[in-house]
């Protein structure tokens, strides 16, 4: 079984700024869904900055994709990243998880 990773999104800008680029930041994740390796991604409720849970195969791998997100490339947000392993889960995620 996979380790899953949350990715915690802090934004360090204003609304305005995060919504002009938004549309490059979901088009970036857009690629982590294709390629299989994001499970959900979306704002936190305030909106104070998003949430991203996927697998990836290290924590480099994570470093490296949140490296190159737009929000990073525009420093418009910095990131805390939470490694866990899905010990529990629903059967509906049960390939995303390596099951």
């Amino acid at each position: 079984m996979a380790n899953l990773f949350i990715i915690e999104v802090n934004y360090t800008v204003s609304l305005e700024v995060i919504d002009s680029i938004l549309a490059e930041h979901r088009a970036y994740l857009a690629k982590g869904y294709e390629q299989g390796f994001l499970l959900a991604s979306g704002p936190r409720n305030p909106k104070t900055g998003g949430i991203i849970i996927g697998r990836f195969p290290s924590l480099e791998s994570v470093q490296k994709f949140t490296k190159n997100d737009p929000y990073n490339l525009k420093n418009a947000a910095t990131y805390n990243i939470i490694e866990f392993s899905p010990v529990l889960h629903n059967e509906a995620i049960n390939g995303f998880c390596g099951k």
